[in-house]
């Protein structure tokens, strides 16, 4: 009998997460059911809402311990009760820890062959269409503003600034090395970066932004946060995409001080949102990407570790910033 490896979610982390709150299992092979298809898994992406996942509720449902951990990932059709996919289609889609996953077709996206995989599920996947909508829709950046990124080494923060200096601006980083600092500025074109863990976050940001910051793209939330809000001219934005720094601990820490004072008397906009908001316009953006993607215009970077065994250990790393660009694990 055929049989499908899962990683399960053992346990609810009370502190920062770790292999030891996920079990390998061997189950039956799923078989797929009417409407249904069964994808044999390749990339699965590591993403720091996963953690988000297993604290509360958010854009979805919390995860439960005993369930499959939830993920994004890529894969290949072995067998389809659906018109839309035949076997060897090239799909994505919410599957799991899993090597194999029987999905609903409408919960799947078909992928052009002559993609590299790891663009598929990177930056032309949540992970790229997350910057771009991100950046040019909510933080609507113009020709000679100054952007500030934080997170800015990790998969939508990369992408993020790079998009910012294609609009015309100045883009600075945050990241929590030294090593991070240079590879953002050689390697992705930033105009400076700061190294958070350094210390002094407001007074470096003062020093890198002296005419103040215009558009603030947020992955992290805390001290970066406040620390930017101070910084903000009149009538600046910051698009809210994710608040890393306060998913891998016990407690969250307090919201930024400042809030709503600066929002009011500087008329800042500050406004969160989903990538999946703008759907309707995914295959405009994907296009735009793909086209700077093979102008050389933007580069994506991709972290990929081997073997299916190591995805609690990425998730891990991830937390404690061993990756730089998009993470992902090569199942097979």
């Amino acid at each position: 009998m055929a049989t499908n490896r899962q990683w399960i979610y053992a346990q609810k982390p009370t502190g920062q997460v770790g292999p030891e709150h996920f079990e390998l299992r061997t189950s039956v092979m799923p078989d797929p059911g009417p409407g249904e298809v069964l994808v044999k898994t390749s990339l699965l992406s590591i993403d720091p809402a996963s953690r988000a996942w297993m604290a509360g509720r958010t854009y979805r449902s919390m995860l439960e311990p005993g369930e499959v951990m939830a993920g994004w990932g890529l894969g290949e059709v072995v067998a389809s009760l659906s018109p839309k996919f035949q076997p060897g289609d090239r799909v994505s889609g919410e599957f799991g820890w899993q090597e194999h996953a029987a999905v609903s077709a409408a919960r799947l996206t078909k992928h052009d062959k002559h993609h590299a995989p790891e663009h598929i599920l990177g930056v032309l996947g949540i992970t790229g269409l997350t910057a771009y909508f991100g950046m040019l829709d909510v933080g609507k950046p113009r020709p000679g503003e100054t952007v500030l990124i934080s997170g800015a080494a990790g998969a939508v923060g990369s992408i993020a600034g790079q998009i910012a200096k294609i609009a015309g601006c100045r883009v600075v980083g945050t990241t929590g090395s030294a090593e991070k600092c240079a590879w953002l500025t050689n390697d992705l074109g930033f105009d400076a970066a700061i190294d958070y863990k350094q210390g002094g976050i407001a007074r470096q940001l003062k020093t890198v932004c002296p005419e103040g910051i215009d558009v603030y793209f947020d992955n992290t939330g805390g001290e970066v946060l406040e620390a930017a809000l101070a910084r903000m001219n009149l009538r600046g934005r910051v698009a809210c995409c994710g608040n890393v720094s306060q998913y891998d601990g016990a407690t969250p820490g307090g919201g930024p001080m400042g809030v709503p004072g600066f929002l009011v008397t500087k008329r800042i906009r500050m406004e969160g949102f989903v990538v999946m908001d703008f759907y309707d316009r995914r295959e405009q953006a994907e296009a735009a990407l793909a086209r700077w993607i093979a102008d050389g215009t933007l580069k994506a970077p991709v972290d990929i570790i081997e073997g299916f065994e190591g995805m609690p250990t990425a998730l891990a790393g991830m937390f404690a910033g061993k990756n730089r660009g998009k993470l992902m694990v090569r199942v097979n």
